[in-house]
């Protein structure tokens, strides 16, 4: 017989614990917490490349309830965040409930019955509500390059590095200038022979404010830990200040233009280098990274900055779209993740045996980026439009299971045996996210990103204050859900 829990939750980074500590704080013990990797950490677990780091201060990535007052830096490195993940688990008391090793391949809906059962590495489970907690930095974006699979040297991507490879005195191509390889590239230029840079698109790269957090510092959090609350309330103020050009006028965004261009010439002295690595889109349309190392690195006598992209892998040579050819020993893919086209959506099958990926057709879309109308009992988090380009997901994320767990609570108060968000409100919620999009730097902005899904919407980011998405998560309106009684008959909500 499949073991059952009430609840189960897939995966065990931020989204994961933060569901599972609330659930205790609840009374709620009967769930479980599937991690396919041997520890928890999610996204902090996986990425383990050179010089990873949160581009979000430390103070505000962070839970809420848990804070850490003894950060090293003001942006942690990617070590300090899994430990922390690790002891906030151990703390809190979730580890009992945590089983890793343990992949979810497929969740079926079984409307007779009013449960999930998922299909794992390690056995069959059952449960009366099924929660996503899998990150959209998990599963690494490989290019559709001609002979990348036959190269005949080292291949490997950011998200899987390989730390037993020896790059000392290699030939080394790093493909894509987002923010793994920004990080990762000024770790080891001093390490390899040579390195060849393939860049599709320059970044805009702003100075970054990392520093050593003192002693005196810690020791302040620690003996007033309302001084740590008010860092973090300063910083999300700051971040979110940034919304206003960003998603309501970009055209207040040229202030960060002209900070991130003096950055560049500060950097850089050659000419041709400077006008390679300057955008042509405005700022904020991608990503924006923080980095005092990048320019630097990329200005390094063994350091070759290939524009163009990657088009052809023909044995050991890489080809550039502009032509260019160079013979190398490994490829770093530093290409991003499968973000728009979520890859556990091929797993879940809603009723009658639909199945997710096919439901969105390549457009990605949920009620608060939560509920999908035909999944009773389904819940995502860090689904679709919860995206940022400017501030903390863990925001959003505490956001969310606060709007789960209230949803639970109904059904359990109703006596219900399944909850499914209405298509009415699943649709309007929808369009007013698209609405809200238009005129955005995102829209406008003249660039391409991983923002955007195959039909051309943004199906990422949250178009809006953070603060009115919290707002809108644990006020929806009484009537968002429709209840059914375990015997399929509809209870009032």
């Amino acid at each position: 017989m499949p073991e059952h829990a009430q609840i189960i939750i897939a995966g065990a980074g931020f989204s994961g614990l933060a569901t599972a500590i609330r659930l205790k704080e609840q009374g709620r013990h009967d769930f479980l917490l599937l991690e396919r990797a041997e520890d928890v950490g999610g996204v902090w677990q996986l990425n383990t490349y050179p010089g990873c780091t949160c581009d979000v201060p430390s103070h505000l990535y962070s839970l809420s309830f848990a804070p850490n007052p003894d950060w090293t830096h003001t942006y942690s490195p990617q070590p300090e965040i899994r430990d922390y993940l690790r002891r906030t688990a151990e703390d809190f008391g979730a580890r009992p409930h945590i089983r890793t090793g343990v992949a979810v391949e497929t969740a079926t809906w079984s409307e007779d019955d009013q449960r999930w059962t998922i299909e794992t590495s390690a056995g069959s489970y059952t449960a009366s509500v099924f929660i996503s907690a899998v990150g959209p930095l998990t599963e690494p974006n490989l290019p559709d390059v001609p002979g990348l699979e036959d190269f005949d040297g080292k291949l490997m991507h950011s998200a899987r590095w390989d730390h037993g490879y020896e790059l000392a005195g290699k030939r080394v191509a790093s493909i894509g200038t987002g923010a793994s390889a920004i990080q990762y590239v000024p770790e080891i230029v001093e390490e390899v022979q040579q390195l060849y840079v393939f860049q599709r698109t320059p970044p805009w790269v702003m100075p970054h404010g990392n520093r050593p957090i003192r002693d005196s510092e810690r020791a302040l959090f620690r003996l007033v830990p309302a001084a740590q609350r008010l860092v973090r309330h300063a910083v999300y103020a700051s971040r979110e200040l940034l919304v206003l050009g960003m998603a309501k006028d970009p055209r207040l965004l040229g202030l960060l233009e002209k900070l991130s261009r003096s950055h560049m010439r500060k950097s850089i002295s050659d000419p041709e280098l400077l006008e390679d690595v300057t955008p042509n889109y405005t700022v904020g349309c991608k990503r924006i990274i923080p980095s005092n190392r990048w320019y630097p690195a990329l200005a390094n006598p063994n350091v070759e900055l290939i524009t163009g992209g990657l088009s052809k892998v023909r044995g050991s040579t890489v080809i550039s779209s502009s032509g260019v050819e160079r013979d190398v020993d490994a490829i770093i893919l530093g290409t991003g993740y499968h973000v728009t086209d979520i890859p556990f959506a091929s797993h879940v099958r809603g009723r009658d045996g639909v199945v997710l990926q096919d439901v969105w057709e390549g457009s990605p879309r949920a009620y608060l980026g939560t509920s999908i109308p035909g999944f009773p009992n389904f819940f995502m988090l860090l689904g679709p439009n919860t995206g940022l380009g400017h501030s903390s997901m863990v925001y959003m994320i505490e956001s969310q299971v606060d709007h789960v767990l209230a949803a639970i609570e109904t059904m359990d108060r109703a006596g219900a045996g399944a909850i499914e968000v209405r298509p009415e409100t699943h649709e309007r919620y929808n369009r007013t996210v698209d609405e809200r999009m238009r005129g955005t730097v995102w829209e406008i902005g003249g660039c391409s990103s991983f923002y955007i899904d195959q039909t051309g919407r943004n199906a990422t980011l949250w178009p809006d204050w953070t603060w009115r998405f919290r707002h809108l998560a644990r006020r929806p309106p009484a009537d968002s859900y429709r209840l059914t009684s375990p015997v399929r008959q509809p209870v009032a909500a």
